[in-house]
């Protein structure tokens, strides 16, 4: 059997650099938010700018828009890095409860109907 998708552990993915189509570093993954309700991958957490951990910004990004560049060892994440800035974010001292609907709504806002897997209410 052959399969389309490569399944990875959490481990290899966590702390891997995100990319953009214009090959921007985008930061890299800080967490894996999984929702236990159905197993699936709702979330990636993606710390982003401040210099040597100092000052970044998180964000949770739905898991469908993002993928993986097996080749170049690197998650890809299809937002122009000025765009990146205005997403909405938290401070890494401060996470937000991400099963809150009004937090859900926000980020799905943001990134659009396309990368929308909330379940239908």
């Amino acid at each position: 059997m052959k399969y389309n998708h490569p399944l990875l552990s959490a481990e290899t993915i966590i702390n891997d650099d995100v990319r953009n189509a214009q090959n921007e570093n985008l930061g890299h993954i800080k967490d894996i938010m999984i929702d236990t309700a159905n197993g699936q991958v709702k979330y990636y957490v993606l710390s982003f700018g401040g210099f040597l951990g100092m000052g970044d910004k998180y964000f949770a990004v739905p898991a469908k828009a993002m993928s993986v560049d097996t080749e170049n060892k690197c998650m890809v994440l299809n937002v122009d890095k000025e765009r990146l800035k205005q997403a909405p974010g938290f401070d890494k001292n401060n996470w937000p409860n991400m099963a809150d609907k009004s937090f859900s709504d926000q980020v799905y806002n943001f990134y659009g109907d396309d990368f929308d897997d909330r379940m239908a209410a």
